[in-house]
């Protein structure tokens, strides 16, 4: 006989796929299933486009340990609700595989740094409290950071893709700046936000940012397109130019600074602008830190750009001073969710 999943169960299941989806979407602040969904394609089409297929697996297998043990560990509900368990698992699940040996050790790895950033999280919400800013992606930049530097020590998680440590050298800042190649640079800067060297993975993203916020769609391009206009003029390494390496961070301040944490004004747009191009000279500057170590900055200049301009709790237009510790949107009523198809409403008569 044939059995089928009672509905308490089959409840159960699609909250916590709604919860996965949410968090990948809240790598870029964006509480929708639906974005999440098309990041997660954008993550699939990229990797197997790359021939890296591990990738989308890891990021999958990440965001639902991490949000899981959101749940174990009984945090608060509303928190996975809106996806908050996840985002930071999501992104260890894309950089192991990216940097790490596919070893059964790398997978186990994986699964324990994942679980860590969502508890690690909270300990480090509860310490920045007082200053009133949140630790956006900084438990996954911290906890990869650790595991990627073990994996020097440990041949179980092989650092087969890390560069090798090194000091700065001398570096080629020219790349090919026809109109064509400008936009894959462009795009890729979005995509590499999953650690994903594709312009369609970009695209996607775009696309996946428009379903949830129109705001957050253009802020996002802007910071990608205003950092490589900046990496270019300051004559930055070309090839990190065309695989939209200076792009990532900055498209991640960019949708903080311009459409989260302040409330959307000439004056916040400014801010946010400035913003992206300090993220750039922040990422530049952090490259040539980590290089003697061989690790890479993940979004480490998104993190620390953001708190930079959060921290003085500049008013702007605002009446009271502001709290940065999350974007719930009984803080951030510009947040405020509306559905993805509202229906027409028809005149009273």
């Amino acid at each position: 006989m044939a059995t089928t999943l009672s509905a308490p169960t089959a409840h159960a299941g699609v909250g916590l796929l709604k919860k996965m989806l949410r968090g990948m979407g809240q790598v870029m602040f964006q509480p929708s299933a639906w974005t999440g969904l098309l990041f997660l394609a954008g993550i699939i089409w990229g990797s197997c486009a790359n021939r890296t297929g591990i990738v989308a697996w890891g990021a999958l297998v990440a965001v639902a340990v991490s949000t899981l043990t959101g749940r174990l560990l009984r945090l608060p509900e509303d928190d996975g609700t809106q996806g908050l368990w996840g985002f930071n698992g999501v992104l260890v699940g894309c950089a192991f595989p990216t940097f790490l040996g596919n070893t059964f050790w790398m997978w186990l790895a994986l699964i324990l740094c994942a679980a860590m950033t969502t508890w690690v999280r909270t300990g480090f919400n509860n310490v920045m409290a007082p200053w009133k800013v949140n630790s956006l992606t900084f438990p996954f930049v911290f906890c990869t950071w650790l595991f990627l530097l073990a994996a020097r020590a440990m041949h179980g998680m092989p650092p087969t893709h890390l560069s090798d440590p090194t000091l700065p050298t001398l570096f080629a800042s020219g790349e090919n700046l026809r109109l064509g190649h400008l936009i894959v640079y462009w795009l890729k800067g979005v995509g590499q936000v999953f650690l994903v060297d594709s312009w369609v993975t970009g695209l996607l993203f775009l696309v996946g940012l428009l379903l949830s916020s129109a705001r957050a769609a253009l802020w996002a391009a802007v910071g990608s397109a205003v950092a490589l206009l900046v990496a270019i003029l300051f004559e930055a390494s070309g090839s990190g130019i065309a695989g939209g390496l200076y792009g990532f961070s900055p498209v991640l301040t960019a949708i903080a600074l311009g459409t989260v944490f302040y409330k959307p004004n000439r004056r916040s747009a400014v801010w946010a602008l400035l913003g992206i191009v300090v993220t750039v000279f922040v990422q530049a500057g952090m490259n040539v830190m980590l290089a003697p170590l061989g690790i890479p900055t993940l979004t480490a200049p998104f993190c620390l750009t953001t708190w930079l301009f959060l921290l003085p709790l500049i008013r702007f237009d605002e009446t009271e001073r502001p709290d940065h510790t999350d974007w719930d949107p009984a803080r951030k009523t510009h947040l405020a969710p509306r559905p993805l198809f509202e229906p027409r409403r028809t005149p009273k008569k």
